[in-house]
């Protein structure tokens, strides 16, 4: 017995330092351990960005530097965690108007610019407490909520200062299944504390969610019910994207199939209705549709598709169209943002893309390409909107992501031509 202890002893010491010494080092930023089975993890995003808009009678530039911070408390074996972020943007350049609506309140609201809705401001960002399982996820308070690919609520992550919500959000994951509630009472707006009337919007939102996935693709139905509070229409320039609405869906995807070596293809498409609801006096009802296609060979992707928000041609009042006042619309339907609010005949964007990495360039880690093409146009009565061009590249120095974009909206019956360039740095952990 001895003999094998001795015989063991060196063999249990040569494999714990050999562990130790695999054991990689933590990070700059790594959550740090503080007490028996907790941990507090530090956050920290600065965002630094140049943005410059020519709209043909109107010009802006903005210089911004955005700075979220906070912390999170974790502890491992409740699965309860305490979450609270504050966030902050300078404007460094003010050659803008933070608002692209009247607000006397603020002097940030500067007409003779054209409009970059990236105010001076400092908040709350996220004030939230969380509970985790294995099946059952709950957080509640002021939180983040992004929802398949935002067409329908979002973050808005690409504005300086996001959306987020004051809300109870439970999930559950049990094998294939995958269920998704959340009710809301207050969004609060990219707008930040200067915003007026727009600084937040109260109500009671609903969204609802349940999906399945299987090795050969998902599918998903929604339901998303936005009633807005009555005093949100005391600002009449808000009427047109927050009347209230009940929207109805299903979204689905066809895993990617593999058709050669290196190459493959995905498919996926989206169908809603949305109807008026609550206290909403247009009383429409029209219908959304979307497909997107890829093909994919090695690093690099093309894609192909068609998106269409409806139109009600005898909605009260004259024609009112399908709305996403809760997205994430930066995504959509051009990077120039000429299409933040679905104009009243509704929307047709047929767009083409293409996409991709270069892996093995090591002077620009991380490089990446982007480049996509929109064909504009009504859902009713066949008018012609314009084209747009959106193009950018991203990579990496050191621990710096850079960010290089540009937009060119050419107008043909909507709107204005409108040319956007970008250039970012980011620090993020």
């Amino acid at each position: 017995m001895i003999r094998t202890l001795l015989t063991a002893a060196p063999v249990a010491l040569i494999a714990t330092a050999t562990a130790a010494q695999a054991a990689p080092a933590p990070k700059f930023g790594d959550p740090v351990p503080f007490a028996e089975g907790m941990t507090f993890d530090p956050m920290l995003d600065a965002r630094l960005r140049w943005e410059d808009v020519d709209a043909t009678a109107k010009t802006a530039d903005a210089v911004t530097l955005r700075v979220r911070a906070g912390g999170e408390i974790k502890h491992k074996a409740s699965g309860l965690s305490v979450l609270a972020e504050g966030t902050g943007t300078l404007a460094l350049a003010t050659d803008y108007s933070a608002f692209p609506y009247a607000n006397a309140t603020s002097s940030q609201y500067r007409p003779t610019h054209a409009t970059i809705p990236d105010p001076q401001d400092a908040a709350i960002n996220r004030l939230q407490i969380a509970y985790q399982g294995k099946v059952l996820g709950l957080t509640v308070g002021r939180q983040r909520i992004n929802l398949d690919d935002q067409r329908f609520v979002g973050s808005v992550g690409w504005r300086q200062n996001e959306q987020t919500f004051d809300a109870v959000r439970g999930t559950v994951a049990y094998g294939p299944l995958a269920l998704d509630a959340t009710y809301a009472n207050s969004q609060r707006s990219i707008f930040g504390n200067d915003g007026g009337l727009r600084k937040a919007y109260g109500g009671e939102f609903v969204f609802l969610g349940a999906g399945l996935k299987h090795k050969l693709g998902s599918v998903k139905g929604f339901a998303y019910l936005l009633d807005y509070d009555k005093t949100t229409f005391a600002n009449a320039a808000a009427r047109s994207t927050l009347d209230s609405s009940q929207t109805y869906g299903l979204r689905a995807a066809i895993a990617p199939v593999k058709l050669a070596k290196g190459i493959s293809a995905t498919l996926t498409g989206s169908y809603a209705n949305q109807a008026s609801f609550g206290n909403n006096a247009k009383h429409y009802n029209t219908d959304y549709y979307t497909w997107e296609g890829g093909l994919t060979v090695k690093d690099h992707t093309i894609t192909g598709g068609y998106e269409k928000l409806g139109a009600d041609r005898a909605a009260t009042g004259g024609a009112w169209s399908f709305q996403t006042p809760m997205a994430t619309l930066h995504k959509f339907n051009g990077t120039a943002d000429l299409f933040l609010t679905t104009p009243a005949n509704g929307l047709a964007d047929t767009y083409v893309g293409l996409a991709g990495k270069f892996p093995k360039v090591k002077l620009l880690p991380g490089l990446t390409y982007g480049a996509t093409y929109h064909w504009f146009g009504s859902a009713i009565h066949a008018q012609k909107y314009g084209n747009e061009f959106d193009a950018q590249i991203g990579f990496k120095t050191r621990k710096v992501t850079w960010l290089v974009k540009y937009a060119d909206y050419q107008a043909k019956g909507f709107g204005v031509d409108t040319r956007k360039f970008w250039l970012q740095a980011e620090y993020a952990f």
